[in-house]
């Protein structure tokens, strides 16, 4: 009796003791769970188990909208809703057949299937995206254990490439989508939305046969951005901006078209460009930034009308006064020629612009003054930044005129030394279409959208003379006069500027071909900018840019049925 006693004993302690170190095993795994590793395993469950509520941001992002001339709005960019396809690699079998069965529906690299599908530790496998709902019906036909479709949604453009530098896109960014570049980074924190995706279980749903529903919580309350892009001028541009790129081999071009009185940009291009629906497959990053804000140019001979209006808005010259021109001059012991090295005689201001003359542009500075010239460029705001809407954008450089020496004021007189971003300059020459003010450009609509107006730069007269100069230039000078249109009045400038070295100091053998014009010239409804960056085959502005200046001009006048003006 008392051995039996014993042996229950001990049955007992051999029990107690087991569950002793259960209990203890338990209670470390609990701690393992809960503190030591409870990041690990709370993310591990949250991707098997997605709790009925989740943020999903980029399904309630705001849309973007473009404005056409008749008022009426056109997508830029919205949520496109669709299937992925998802695995289970724990619970597949037959992987291969599995492979045929799907890519028989639709296109699957099979070694990157077959790869994930042997992940048997896992059990969630995104294996397609952006699938329309006839694919997904017909996958989920298959029924196969464990796999099957599930809703998302991403940020679509529909235009493509059009306008895509000042749309930018949305992309990742520690597994969050937020907006990269262009208007959808400047508009982040407006356009994203803190409205609630709302699913049921996606575990469940998706690899328990479960049906699944969805819901887009507080949509009707998404913002919007509508753009001042007019978007049959900015296709209108784009299509010329390719042209030219490709007719000269050129390394890129960039244009802009927007109302000189206003500010209001009608379209922003530049080449090569990208597609944002497909941002992944660029392999430079640079070519996400729009170099209309966020790029620097010595511009060359289109400087000259800021110079000249300067000088006459200070009185230290009118469009009678003349000069001698020896076709050079030598300043600081450096040589300034003009394109054609030749003796000229006596020369008036008029014949300075129509012959594109660097002389002339260092004869007016130098009646004005250095110090009036710094002051004047920058009332132009060649120094600053324009403050439009979209990101990156830089200031331009005119710390040369800080300098003590003639040479740095001579060769900024014509372009050079100084450099100015191609929104940055539009700006600038606007003053002269539109009565002497620098008026900031703006590119997103806004409730009251009167002109901000940030200084007169020269009186209104100037702006009347300087313009008369210019119709001039087009009448007579522009390729010998034979783009001069009989019922339009039109003022522009062309310019070829050497580009510097981007690594050291000088000039190198390539050139920046520039062209700058508005229309109806004394009542400017827009100004046209156009640069061309290491054209080949060419030597001048006047030969490369001014048939897409031409094109552009006259589809704009058609397009808005602008009357004639003479």
């Amino acid at each position: 009796m008392i051995k039996r006693l014993d042996d229950f004993s001990g049955r007992i302690r051999i029990i107690g003791i087991l569950l002793f170190f259960i209990a203890g095993v338990l209670i470390y795994r609990l701690f393992d769970l809960q503190i030591v590793n409870s990041d690990y395993y709370r993310e591990k469950a949250e991707r098997q188990y997605t709790a009925s509520q989740i943020k999903s941001p980029i399904a309630n992002r705001g849309i973007i909208y473009f404005r056409e001339k008749d008022g009426k709005i056109v997508s830029a960019a919205v949520i496109k809703e669709g299937y992925k396809l998802v695995i289970n690699p724990g619970v597949l079998k037959n992987s291969e057949d599995i492979y045929d069965k799907i890519s028989a529906i639709i296109p699957v690299d099979r070694d990157d299937f077959l790869k994930r599908a042997k992940k048997e530790n896992d059990i969630y496998e995104e294996i397609a995206h952006y699938l329309d709902p006839d694919k997904a019906k017909a996958i989920n036909k298959l029924a196969i254990e464990g796999v099957n479709v599930v809703p998302e949604q991403w940020r679509f453009y529909p235009g493509g490439n059009l306008a895509s530098h000042i749309l930018g896109f949305v992309g990742y960014q520690n597994n969050d989508r937020v907006g990269q570049y262009g208007i959808e980074k400047s508009y982040e924190d407006y356009l994203r939305e803190t409205g609630e995706l709302s699913t049921g279980n996606s575990f469940a749903e998706s690899f328990l046969g479960l049906s699944r529903e969805l819901f887009l919580n507080n949509l009707e309350d998404k913002k919007e951005v509508i753009l001042t892009i007019e978007p049959s001028v900015q296709g209108y541009l784009e299509k010329a901006l390719e042209k030219v790129v490709v007719q000269y081999s050129a390394e890129g071009a960039g244009g802009i078209i927007l109302d000189p009185k206003t500010g209001k940009i009608l379209a922003m291009a530049a080449k090569p460009d990208f597609d944002p629906n497909f941002y992944n497959k660029i392999e430079k990053p640079a070519l996400f930034l729009n170099p209309l804000v966020s790029n620097r140019f010595e511009m060359g001979s289109v400087m000259k009308p800021l110079t000249i209006s300067s000088a006459l808005d200070n009185g230290s010259i009118t469009s009678q006064s003349t000069y001698y021109d020896n076709g050079y001059l030598v300043i600081d012991n450096m040589r300034i020629e003009n394109y054609e090295v030749k003796v000229r005689g006596k020369v008036d201001i008029q014949t300075v612009l129509e012959q594109s003359l660097n002389t002339g542009a260092v004869f007016a500075m130098r009646q004005l003054g250095k110090e009036n010239f710094r002051n004047y460029m920058s009332d132009f705001g060649l120094g600053e930044k324009t403050n439009i809407e979209l990101p990156d954008e830089i200031n331009g450089d005119i710390k040369s005129l800080n300098s003590p020496r003639e040479i740095e004021y001579a060769t900024a007189s014509y372009g050079h030394g100084i450099a100015v971003t191609p929104l940055g300059f539009a700006a600038a020459f606007s003053a002269l279409a539109n009565g002497g003010f620098l008026v900031q450009p703006y590119i997103v609509e806004k409730a009251e959208n009167k002109p901000i107006i940030k200084r007169q730069v020269i009186k209104n007269e100037t702006s009347e003379e300087i313009t008369r100069m210019l119709v001039k230039v087009v009448d007579k000078a522009l390729l010998g006069g034979t783009v001069k249109m009989a019922h339009y009045s039109i003022a522009a400038k062309t310019g070829t500027a050497m580009m510097p070295f981007e690594n050291q100091k000088g000039y190198s053998d390539d050139y920046l071909h520039t062209f700058i014009g508005y229309a109806p010239a004394f009542d400017a409804k827009f100004l046209i900018f156009l640069y061309l960056k290491k054209p080949q085959g060419v030597q001048y502005a006047s030969h490369s840019l001014t048939p897409p200046f031409m094109d552009i001009t006259k589809f704009l006048l058609n397009y808005y049925t602008i009357a004639p003006d003479r």
